[in-house]
This record gives structure tokens, C-alpha cells and sequence, in this order.
């Protein structure tokens, strides 16, 4: 059997796995390891193991993911969440549909510290579903607004899968970081506009306006003074050069919990939880690098990566319908697995190609940047994309009385703008490069 076929093998025996519901990590390591075999031998799987799995974990750089997620679950766990929602709600309740734009913007301001996407749509779910429920919205677009809403949090940093892309690649984190607040925000706007649409098409799917007063928006704006200083302090020194991203996030871990203690929201039980979230969320994550790194490695020895690559730079294919390609690609592949596992598993393999082609004159920098972001925003797609879409099983998870398939055809619209935005960042690179370029 030639190298080739087994790689092909390997790559089918994965997949097959994580349908059958295998943990990600070991559906990636096992057929790896065993394709390792079949290629090398058991000494030579044995002497990689030996090294690998070490030099793996033991990255400086990777200690910025378990700060930062640590950060997000002491947040998750201080309430900080409510005050959020009831700001952006105070600022929009006067349009209709405007507790549903507010559940967006909370979303979104929630990711943008807890930089975890079921985090984010667990915990402002928890706050918003019921208030929107019990005034008139309907089942279909309060949860898929949610739903939508909390995939901003694979894109906003801290997102832990963006800081995963920057490690593999070996981009500064800081770049990456810059490089997602133009997407993001277009994905915010996009989200609204969807739903001020969908309100106006189907009146019934939400109540009337609700404005409130100056001094309710005032007294809720008091209230959210927390997160915009720990926002603050974390990302403009980080921006402005003061410290790295991990000191960035061992100051904001330190600073959240000063404010939810302060707060009165914090004790030994919620800090204990949240010590205990992130322990077991990073050790999944490093868990699936391992298996990664395993079924990586043999891939690479099977020289499955190297005839793609070969292939592909041979095919007289415009650059753009490739990248098209790959972006198709990881839609259907979120169908079967996560974010983070689909990042592991193909950036090793799809970066080398798509730094060898030529897009816009781009240099190899920007183009590193520019992919990553694309990436990330097809993540996102696939967070809620049907068959699977893992935010949308969050959500009926939390909302039982409204049926999956109602949600389903809630994210259309959101699906829609989404489909809008990853064709502007792709025709348009300078929408996520134009903010590194003005601060770096």
C-alpha cells in the first residue's frame, strides 16, 4: 500500500471517529498514531512521542490561552453579563427588535473578554432569552439571535481559536488581535440589519419599541464601567506596547477579579468553578494539539500534504477560486467537528498553500493575517450552520420550548449576511488589514 493511500486512510478512520462521536483528541491520535506505524514503524512513533508531546505543551506562548479563558470564566461567574445586556438593551429598546440587537451587542461585548464562544452564548442566553420571551418575541428569532450573536466570540480577541491560528503560524498575536475588530464589527452590523429586516418582513416575530428614559440609560451605562476598564487596561496595553498578550491576560485576570469581588458577585465556590471551567477546557484543548500534532505528523510523512500542495500550485486555477475552494471546504468540515479541531487539523496543511499563491500582491505577513481572519469568520458560519452548528444546540439546550429546526430557519438571515461578509473580506483584504496597518 503506498504512502499516499494511507494518508488518505487516516484521514477517512478520523472523520469516521468523530461521527461515531469519538473525543476529537483521540479520533485525531489514534489513526495517526497507528498510520505512524504503518509508515515508520513502533521505535521511530515511540521516539517522536517521546519529544513531541513535551516540546507540544510546554510553549510559553500557549500559556496566553489558559489566562485568558480564566479571565472569561471569572467573568462569566461575577455577573458580569447582566449589566451588559441591560446597557445595550437601555440603548435600543426604542427600535423594534431592539432587545434583539441588544442581545447581539452584549454578545459581542461579552466575547470580547471571555474570548469563548460558548461562554459568551451560554451566558448572555441565560440573561436575554427569558426578558425576550416573556415581552413577545418569538422562539425562531430570540434564539437564533443568540445563537448568531455568540459566535462573535471565535472572532473578537481574546478568541482562543484566533490565538491558537497565531501560534500555529507563528504571527504575532497582537496583529491577529488588531486584524478581527473591523470583521467583527461588520459582522455586528450585518446582525442588526438582519434583524431590523426580519421584524419589518414578520411584525409578529417581535414586540413594540421600549425606550427607555436618560436616566435608565445613564444608570445601566454606570454599570458596565467594569468590563470597558478591563477592556482597557488589557487591550490598549497590549496595543500600546506595554506588555505581552500573556501579561495582558495574567493583568486582566487580576483586575476581574478585583472588580467582582468588589462587586459582591464573587466568593470561594464561583472562583473555585471558574478555576475548575478553565482547567478542564485547556486541558481539551491541549489534548486535541496533541492529537493534531500526532495525525499531523503522520500525514506529513505520508506526504499527503506536500502532493496537495504539489496539485494544487499545478492546477490552472485562479488563486481566489482556491481560496473559495477552502472556504467551502471548512464549512462542510464544521459539520462534523469544532472550530478549534478544524484550525489544528488543516491549518498545517492549507497555510503552506495558500502562502504559496499569489493574492493581491500581498505579502507573506498580511497574507498570514488575511487568512486567519477568513478562517476564522467560516468558523463562525459553521457555529450555526446547519446540519450541526454547535451555538444552535447551545441555544436548544437552554430554550426548550422552542424546536431546533425553528432556530434552523431563525439563522437564515444572519447565515445570509454572513455569506455578504466573508465575500467582502475575501475580494477586499485591506477590511482586516487597514487597522493593522494604522497601529502597527
Amino acid at each position: 500500500m503506498s504512502s499516499l493511500s494511507i494518508g488518505l486512510m487516516m484521514f477517512g478512520a478520523m472523520l469516521l471517529l468523530m461521527a461515531v462521536r469519538v473525543p476529537i483528541a483521540i479520533a485525531m491520535f489514534v489513526p495517526g498514531a497507528v498510520g505512524y506505524i504503518a509508515l515508520s514503524g513502533w521505535l521511530p512513533l515511540l521516539a517522536h512521542l517521546k519529544g513531541a508531546v513535551y516540546g507540544r505543551v510546554s510553549v510559553y506562548d500557549l500559556s496566553v490561552i489558559p489566562l485568558f479563558m480564566l479571565m472569561g470564566a471569572v467573568a462569566v461567574q461575577g455577573g458580569l453579563s447582566k449589566a451588559l445586556f441591560d446597557f445595550a438593551n437601555a440603548l435600543l429598546g426604542r427600535f423594534k427588535g431592539g432587545m434583539a440587537m441588544a442581545g447581539v451587542l452584549a454578545c459581542a461585548a461579552f466575547g470580547s473578554i471571555s474570548g469563548s464562544t460558548v461562554a459568551t452564548t451560554a451566558t448572555i442566553a441565560q440573561v436575554a432569552y427569558p426578558q425576550m420571551r416573556r415581552i413577545g418575541y418569538s422562539g425562531r428569532l430570540a434564539t437564533a439571535a443568540l445563537a448568531t450573536g455568540g459566535t462573535m466570540g471565535v472572532l473578537l480577541p481574546p478568541s482562543v481559536t484566533l490565538m491558537v491560528y497565531a501560534i500555529l503560524t507563528e504571527q504575532n498575536i497582537t496583529k491577529m488581535f488588531l486584524a478581527a475588530y473591523v470583521p467583527a464589527l461588520i459582522a455586528a452590523i450585518g446582525y442588526i440589519i438582519a434583524i431590523a429586516v426580519v421584524v419589518r418582513l414578520h411584525p409578529r416575530q417581535a414586540p413594540a419599541a421600549q425606550a427607555a428614559s436618560r436616566a435608565e440609560v445613564f444608570a445601566s451605562g454606570l454599570k458596565v464601567w467594569p468590563i470597558v476598564a478591563i477592556f482597557a487596561v488589557v487591550f490598549g496595553g497590549i496595543y500600546g506596547g506595554l506588555f505581552t498578550a500573556t501579561e495582558g491576560a495574567a493583568i486582566g485576570n487580576v483586575l476581574t477579579c478585583a472588580i467582582t469581588l468588589l462587586r459582591g458577585e464573587m466568593d470561594a465556590g464561583k472562583f473555585v468553578a471558574a478555576v475548575r471551567t478553565t482547567a478542564q477546557t485547556s486541558g481539551m484543548i491541549f489534548l486535541i494539539f496533541i492529537g493534531a500534532d500526532m495525525i499531523n505528523a503522520a500525514l506529513a510523512l505520508s506526504q499527503l500534504p506536500a502532493q496537495l500542495s504539489s496539485m494544487v500550485g499545478h492546477l490552472a486555477i485562479p488563486p481566489l477560486l482556491v481560496m473559495a475552494g477552502v472556504m467551502v471546504f471548512y464549512i462542510l468540515l464544521g459539520c462534523v467537528m469544532d472550530e478549534m479541531s478544524m484550525i489544528l487539523l488543516t491549518v498545517p496543511t492549507l497555510f503552506p498553500v495558500i502562502m504559496g499563491m499569489d493574492f493581491f500582491g500581498l505579502g507573506g505577513a498580511d497574507k498570514a493575517l488575511w487568512f486567519g481572519i477568513l478562517i476564522l469568520t467560516v468558523c463562525e458560519i459553521g457555529m450555526i450552520f446547519p446540519p450541526v452548528g454547535l451555538n444552535v444546540y447551545i441555544m436548544n439546550g437552554l430554550a426548550r420550548d422552542v424546536p431546533m429546526v425553528e432556530t434552523y430557519k431563525g439563522v437564515v438571515p444572519f447565515l445570509v449576511t454572513d455569506g455578504l461578509r466573508l465575500s467582502l473580506l475575501i475580494a477586499f483584504p485591506a477590511t482586516a488589514l487597514w487597522l493593522v496597518h494604522r497601529l502597527t
